[in-house]
């Protein structure tokens, strides 16, 4: 029940201290969005090229990601670079991570905010895993940890010695009871398991990994923090039938809401001393999942690892 009640009180936040004018100058900051065309990735790519940084859209539509880089050059007169990468092929996350070291040495802040909710469960990944657990978690692992030598020259290269990374999960990472690696390819269990309970485990993977990540490389540099982005309008919800959407659209805050906590995560001074921390809307600490163990952490990364030892 005292999980429930904590996720529907983030559904009804306090007005935020932290407005997008608030963000610092950004000039010679090098940042990734992922998803970065549509929905919260575009409001925080148009946020952060407002502010003077370099941004790549790490997206798999390149068509629409080059109208949002059109549009966003009108909006902002900055110019957002893409980055073709489907986070469900690891060939794609590979080639996309060679394209972006052949153009940059360093990376000062990934976001990792792309993710896909509800599709239907027949739907797998390149390499047959569940489409919301590898692209929302393995797809973003595997990104996050090739971009690892940029991430630790983005942290040589800071003022305060810190790359980040910023990983937006849910509330309904919350929900999640735990992570049943048996359901992450595709099988039987994982069909019965069904789309919605899918994807609460993915997003407790995010994290999970998120936590790891800070233990693992917090005293390297790099700070990451996952976070709940709030119950955002966005195509998040495309895959949701009618009377799920309906019902979800009467708890949903505008779009420009959902950008704030990982904007403020990725771009103040404040989010600098997040490592390991859990955020909730908007740009608040929220307390750690007790479901998001350091036991639960290093067994997902070992999973993970095995995932990508051959690609």
């Amino acid at each position: 029940m005292g999980v429930l009640v904590s996720v529907i009180r983030q559904g009804y936040p306090p007005k935020s201290r932290f407005s997008v004018g608030d963000i610092p100058d950004l000039s010679g900051k090098v940042m990734i969005v992922t998803g970065g065309s549509v929905g919260i990735g575009r409001e925080t790519v148009k946020a952060l090229l407002h502010h003077n940084a370099k941004v790549y859209i790490a997206a798999r539509n390149e068509e629409a990601s080059r109208k949002t880089i059109e549009e966003l050059k009108n909006e902002t007169d900055k110019e957002a670079v893409f980055l073709k990468l489907d986070l469900g092929d690891f060939q794609s996350i590979k080639a996309a991570v060679t394209e972006f070291q052949s153009k940059e040495s360093k990376l000062d802040v990934l976001f990792n905010n792309a993710g896909v909710m509800a599709p239907p469960v027949d739907l797998v990944t390149a390499q047959g895993y569940d489409l919301q657990f590898g692209t929302n978690t393995l797809g973003h692992f595997y990104f996050t940890t090739l971009l690892l030598p940029q991430l630790f020259a983005g942290a040589k290269s800071s003022p305060d010695n810190k790359a980040r990374v910023i990983n937006t999960a849910s509330a309904g990472a919350e929900l999640a009871s735990g992570i049943d690696f048996d359901t992450i390819k595709d099988g039987p269990k994982r069909k019965k398991k069904g789309t919605h309970r899918l994807y609460l485990q993915s997003k407790l993977g995010n994290v999970v990994f998120s936590n790891e990540l800070a233990r693992r490389y917090g005293d390297k540099g790099i700070v990451s923090v996952a976070l709940n982005p709030g119950n955002i309008e966005s195509n998040l919800q495309r895959h949701l039938g009618y009377w799920d959407g309906l019902l979800v659209k009467s708890i949903l805050w505008p779009l420009q809401y959902g950008a704030l906590t990982q904007l403020y995560a990725g771009t103040t001074p404040e989010g600098a001393e997040l490592n390991g921390k859990y955020l909730i809307p908007w740009a608040r600490i929220g307390n750690n999942l007790a479901t998001a163990t350091p036991k639960l952490g290093e067994e997902l990364w070992n999973f993970m690892e095995e995932q990508i030892k051959d690609v």
